[in-house]
């Protein structure tokens, strides 16, 4: 809950920071599904973005989903910046631009996700629709620039616009102009989160590719599919990227520690204020050597939190989480976490993605990095390209989720959530390739109808 002051041991030895994520594995029967997405906002009348305050603002959006569903505010300072369900984990917050934010809650199964999306939704678009409010499925707003988009009020990101402003070239644009799609899945145990978490990283790019879905920025085309990934590319280099370490012989929970303990620090939450530590040490916090809290020791909250502003292409918590897709519509979003979880949550696909993956050098990984975001499923690999790659992942997560043999009650298993990305294999086209054939045929070079043609 941001802006909340947990109460929270003070870290004793190196042991506990690998304890804050070793304690997340759990047995095979106790995985869960994790499903996050950002939407975009805008009002249409005018074509405009959605501010905070005011009338047909964010703040009366939060409201009137809070008197639909009964969920309880949590706030930073007097603003209410989120809704939490206190009966089940997951909630809305809010992106630094008015991005909203469903984390949702732990799910058996895929069938539940796509429930709580479409309620999700249903719930959002009923209270929004008098207020002018839209949602947007595209990885990057087509048509704002940073400075355009209205700011939250949220204390973290005030820290993080400084910050992100004096580190990379796109750092804003990634806080205020994109949208993610993210899929958090469980471990069993170190091994297990060390094989997935390398294929999954491996991987990533090829997601990416699939769900490429920002080829517009500032009203005009970029020059790439994923635009979003590229924003990402330039926003920190000392947080983000695809972790070579975790290739090396001998990685495991102590080896990502030393990793998150190099990174600089963005706040400390003390007495429900964030604390400006932008850029400093956390291996100076824990000897009491952090400048603006001079003596003091950090406690396990303060790892998880510092654990939080790590944005590699998979982050490693208590879960792991897949962070290489830009948003996209309802059956998108469920698509994602149809091909991770028919790829990692059984044992054959696994191995088999493994396989797919295990010749791969950290030269393979960054080219598909560097160059998936302009060229997607066409990008040069191995005498081919990456859409072979691609092709071959969705159907090993088909066959995942044909074994893992989880039904709705029309008797249907978990792959026709795989639609999306079934036909994106069959016509070669990702959902950016083909707006962007709309852009340069029936729009006329005009961006403003995928406010229409995207909308949620």
């Amino acid at each position: 809950m941001a802006g909340a002051d947990t109460p929270s041991p003070l870290i004793s030895s190196r042991a506990d920071l690998i304890e804050a994520m070793e304690r997340g594995a759990k047995p095979a029967d106790q995985w869960r599904i994790g499903t996050e997405h950002e939407k975009h906002v805008f009002h249409t009348n005018p074509l405009r973005p959605v501010a905070y305050e005011g009338e047909q603002g964010i703040r009366a959006l939060l409201a009137g989903i809070e008197k639909e569903t009964g969920w309880h505010p949590f706030y930073d300072g007097e603003n209410p910046i989120g809704l939490r369900n206190d009966e089940i984990a997951g909630g809305i917050s809010l992106e630094p631009g008015g991005q909203f934010e469903l984390s949702g809650s732990p799910m058996a199964d895929l069938h539940g996700t796509a429930a709580e999306l479409s309620e999700h939704m249903r719930v959002t678009k009923k209270v929004a629709a008098p207020l002018d409010i839209h949602f947007l499925g595209l990885g990057v707003t087509p048509l704002w620039a940073v400075d355009e988009i209205k700011a939250m009020p949220k204390s973290r990101y005030g820290i993080m616009t400084k910050y992100m402003a004096e580190t990379g070239t796109l750092g804003t644009s990634m806080m205020y102009r994109s949208a993610t799609v993210q899929t958090n899945l469980d471990f069993s145990d170190e091994a297990d989160m060390v094989k997935k978490l390398r294929v999954s990283l491996a991987l990533q790019p090829v997601a990416t590719a699939l769900f490429a879905n920002s080829p517009f920025a500032n009203g005009r085309e970029t020059g790439y599919l994923s635009f979003r990934s590229e924003i990402w590319r330039n926003t920190d280099d000392n947080r983000t990227g695809m972790l070579p370490f975790v290739f090396e012989e001998g990685f495991g929970f102590e080896q990502y520690a030393d990793y998150a303990l190099d990174v600089p620090m963005y706040f400390v939450i003390r007495d429900h204020k964030y604390v400006n530590v932008a850029g400093e040490s956390f291996r100076d916090f824990l000897d009491g050597r952090l400048p603006q809290l001079p003596g003091e020791k950090p406690t396990v909250k303060d790892w998880e939190d510092h654990l939080s502003t790590l944005f590699p292409e998979v982050r490693l918590k208590q879960f792991l989480e897949m962070r290489g897709a830009d948003m996209g519509d309802e059956a998108h979003v469920v698509a994602l976490s149809a091909f991770w979880t028919g790829l990692l949550y059984d044992d054959i696909s696994l191995e088999a993605a493994w396989e797919l993956v295990r010749n791969w050098t950290d030269e393979d990984r960054e080219h598909l990095r560097r160059e998936v975001p302009r060229l997607g499923l066409a990008t040069p690999f191995d005498r081919s390209s990456i859409f072979d790659v691609a092709a071959q992942a969705v159907g090993i997560a088909e066959a995942g989720l044909v074994r893992r043999n989880r039904l709705n009650a029309a008797g249907q298993d978990e792959t026709i959530y795989l639609a999306p990305l079934e036909e994106t294999v069959r016509t070669g086209k990702s959902p950016a390739e083909r707006w962007l054939e709309k852009f340069h045929g029936e729009w006329g070079g005009d961006v403003t109808p995928i406010f229409t043609e995207a909308e949620l």
